[in-house]
């Protein structure tokens, strides 16, 4: 009988383990990957672009009086929950994807590395930097990438790409010759996340662009025969 009541409770213990086995493998398919939970939230202390753009969306609402800065101090902070509250957002003064959505602010996140990627990024390095050094391929694979999480570009690597007016080399046929062999390994280091440019969101050749714009950019490096900047 001892024997029996044994085997049963044994039995019953195996049964239990992998009813909390299947549980927790359940549990862990639900939480979502680093790569696929990242979002845009801004808060206070944070800098940057997307913290100009809410300032501005702020302003133009009249929820925010003071000077557009990219910083998220106390103020914008106060002019965020002011902003929620006439949402009916939960008032955090945090900008998640939720506030950012309802101020019309969009950003993306970073491709990975995948094969397609890698060779659409590599063919735009390949147009616009040809015959520059290999870090200044890298830098305008990295400017490429740096606008997919920038909010006045597009917010997906083919966006930012094929946007209308962005690369002269979509138009003049360089974006259709064959693909340098650099350009392959400058678009893997870029999209794996290597930046010689520091957040940069614009480049030029200062011999090959008479555009006022560009030349009004302030000028954060120079690689190559590319002048680099942030806006």
């Amino acid at each position: 009988m001892q024997k029996t009541n044994f085997s049963q409770f044994i039995k019953a213990l195996a049964i239990l383990l992998l009813v909390i086995t299947l549980i927790a493998a359940f549990s862990y398919a639900l939480i979502p990957t680093a790569k696929s939970s990242v979002s845009a939230v801004s808060s206070l202390g944070s800098s940057g672009a997307e913290v100009k753009a809410i300032q501005e969306r702020l302003k133009e609402r009249g929820l925010f009086n003071d000077d557009i800065t990219g910083y998220y101090g106390e103020k914008t902070e106060a002019a965020v929950k002011r902003f929620q509250k006439q949402q009916g957002i939960s008032q955090t003064g945090t900008a998640g994807p939720q506030t950012l959505a309802a101020l019309g602010i969009s950003v993306g996140a970073i491709p990975e590395a995948t094969e397609a990627n890698v060779y659409l990024l590599a063919r735009i390095i390949s147009a616009e930097a040809r015959g520059e050094p290999y870090t200044g391929q890298v830098a305008v694979g990295a400017v490429i990438l740096n606008r997919i999480e920038h909010p006045s570009f597009p917010d997906t690597l083919a966006g930012v790409i094929y946007q209308n007016g962005a690369f002269t080399a979509i138009v003049d046929g360089q974006f259709d010759e064959p693909i340098a062999d650099s350009a392959y390994s400058a678009a893997r280091d870029a999209l794996n996340g290597w930046d010689p440019t520091g957040g940069c969101v614009y480049y030029y050749n200062p011999d090959k662009t008479s555009n006022s714009f560009m030349w009004s950019l302030p000028t954060v490096m120079t690689i190559g025969s590319h002048r680099f900047s942030t806006g």
